[in-house]
């Protein structure tokens, strides 16, 4: 135990201490006492080190850094200090000195994971080998050339029928025209045309026939590869599970649960009881520690979906640690999760730039709501101040909405027929939008364009995360408005509205790489975050004659 505990010196004094254990989904800043000690961690990894003969390098790799966690403990003897630990691995290794060891009972593991994994490897092989073997490829060119041919002599066979059809029917005509018995000959002409019918049956016939056998080979290598990759599958998830076994989680009541009870009957994510948080507390549990504090947070270069900044604290994953840490905590003093709330805002009117029997557009401050949250006791909002102002006013009201965060201009139509005419220029893109911000350092160019994919991080909501493989299209133009002190202004003008769009295509690397000042989910915490919709244009639902409204930015 020793060797991983830091301890504070000098000692925290009483009033010092936290008064409960914070809940690892806190979106809020940690304690003073569990701050100070991350900053001790952030120093030895902005010093570049992770322990004897380790380096932070691999943290500056393309696929990014990781994860994090501080624990601040009190010992039986009273001592306080404090344990860190990393989520995963670090270069391939579960143990670096000073920092806890990992869940898993090594013993178990050790007795699972080497077959498991050779097995795995081998069926892996088995895959790739057939889908590199080009037997499968041969066959599908041989079927579509036999399909060619055949379609072409279908074509060749029906233009002759299609001839000798007409030929008949002049005949016919010809027939009927002679005035004479020709019951004969038009029984000839039928029995013509019924041949041609059984000559295309048999060509039918004859190119399923033809086909059957390339099809069955075809269908041998579909279903060989399948049957291949489904047993892979299936190895894997028994593997899976065996490891899972390995794991097992202990709560200051003394129960005692596996991974795979904890989940089930869902299947854990990879990696899970591998993060920072679930380490900590078990190796707290395990060496009868008092945990006081907790937080994590991310070092290194930002993973390649983007979300996380070097230093920045962040909530534990929900789908990892969502059913696992609630468990963890059972019979420990826990404080509530502490969700993200805006500070109070006055509740004087709203500043009202346009207003008449059919729209309004107001300038919404930052930290007021657009609509009403999940947070029942959170009531007020633009939406709310609204309705109070136009009881009488139909319809859904807000055409579009703001982050609590952002302040600018917001678009309201008060009848529904107005709100549907608006809701089209927005799809259509035909409503100007200009935001102001200010981004936390230096840009280069001076202007251009992102285009980022973007959807929501399913493990961190409401973040979002750069994703071109699942990723909805977003489209940010910009331009330098001013540099100064370290801090550049620009003008934004998003030709998408994606959630969270500016915010993630401003902090991204392949986006402007400098975060908005104060974006607490995408840089860095501030007195405010700096954007803010200061230019709206559109065209009147009465009319159609365009309107533009104009709110300077209050930083």
């Amino acid at each position: 135990m020793e060797s991983f505990l830091t301890w504070f010196a000098p000692g925290p004094l009483p009033d010092e201490l936290p008064l409960r254990l914070n809940s690892p989904f806190d979106v809020e800043p940690p304690h003073p006492l569990v701050a100070r000690a991350a900053e001790v961690v952030k120093a030895q990894l902005a010093a570049g080190q992770l322990g004897p003969g380790r380096s932070t390098s691999a943290l500056r790799g393309p696929a990014g850094g990781k994860m994090f966690g501080v624990l601040v403990a009190r010992a039986p003897d009273g001592r306080v200090g404090f344990l860190k630990a990393f989520s995963g691995q670090l270069e391939q290794s579960w143990d670096v000195e000073g920092w806890v060891p990992p869940v898993f009972d090594r013993a178990a593991r050790s007795a699972v994971e080497p077959r498991g994994e050779a097995v795995v490897k081998a069926l892996t092989a088995r895959v790739e080998a057939a889908r590199a073997s080009g037997r499968r490829g041969e066959l599908e060119a041989a079927l579509g050339a036999l399909v060619d041919a055949q379609a072409r002599a279908r074509a060749s066979l029906t233009a002759l029928h299609e001839a000798r059809r007409r030929e008949r029917h002049l005949r016919r005509e010809a027939l009927r025209q002679g005035g004479a018995d020709a019951s004969a000959q038009l029984e000839a002409l039928a029995r013509m045309s019924q041949a041609d019918d059984r000559e295309l049956r048999a060509a039918r016939r004859t190119w399923r026939d033809e086909r059957a056998s390339l099809e069955a080979e075809v269908a041998r290598e579909v279903r060989r590869l399948e049957a291949l990759e489904r047993l892979r599958r299936i190895v894997s998830q028994v593997v899976s599970w065996q490891l899972y076994d390995t794991y097992l989680f202990e709560n200051a009541r003394g129960q005692q649960r596996s991974l795979r009870a904890l989940f089930a009957p869902a299947v854990p994510s990879s990696g899970t009881g591998d993060c920072a948080a679930p380490k900590l507390l078990v190796f707290a549990r395990r060496a009868g520690l008092v945990p006081l504090g907790l937080v994590e947070f991310w070092w290194g270069a930002p993973p390649p979906g983007g979300g996380r900044v070097e230093g920045a604290c962040y909530p534990a994953c929900r789908d990892k640690c969502g059913p696992l840490l609630p468990f963890l905590l059972e019979g420990l003093d826990v404080a509530p999760s502490r969700r993200y709330r805006p500070p109070p805002r006055e509740t004087h009117a709203l500043a009202v730039l346009l207003e008449d029997e059919r729209v309004l557009v107001v300038n919404k401050p930052e930290g007021l709501l657009s609509v009403p949250g999940t947070d029942a006791s959170v009531v007020d909002s633009v939406l709310a101040r609204v309705r109070a102002r136009h009881a009488a006013a139909t319809g859904p009201l807000l055409v579009h909405r703001l982050d609590v965060e952002t302040s600018g201009l917001l678009l309201v139509a008060l009848d529904a027929d107005a709100y549907v005419a608006l809701q089209r220029q927005f799809i259509e893109r035909r409503v100007g939008k200009r935001y102001v911000a200010v981004l936390d350092g230096t840009l280069g160019p001076d202007e251009g364009q992102v285009t980022l994919p973007l959807r929501v991080d399913l493990e961190q909501r409401p973040r979002q995360l750069v994703d071109f493989e699942h990723g909805r299209p977003a489209l940010t133009e910009f331009r330098v408005t001013g540099r100064a002190a370290g801090r550049t202004r620009v003008h934004l003008f998003p030709k998408t509205g994606r959630t969270h769009q500016l915010r993630v295509h401003a902090a991204h690397p392949r986006g402007l790489g400098l975060p908005i000042v104060g974006d607490r989910l995408y840089g860095a915490p501030a007195q405010r975050l700096c954007l803010h919709a200061e230019r709206l244009e559109f065209h009147h639902p009465s009319d159609g004659r365009l309107i533009v409204v104009e709110a300077a930015a209050p930083f």
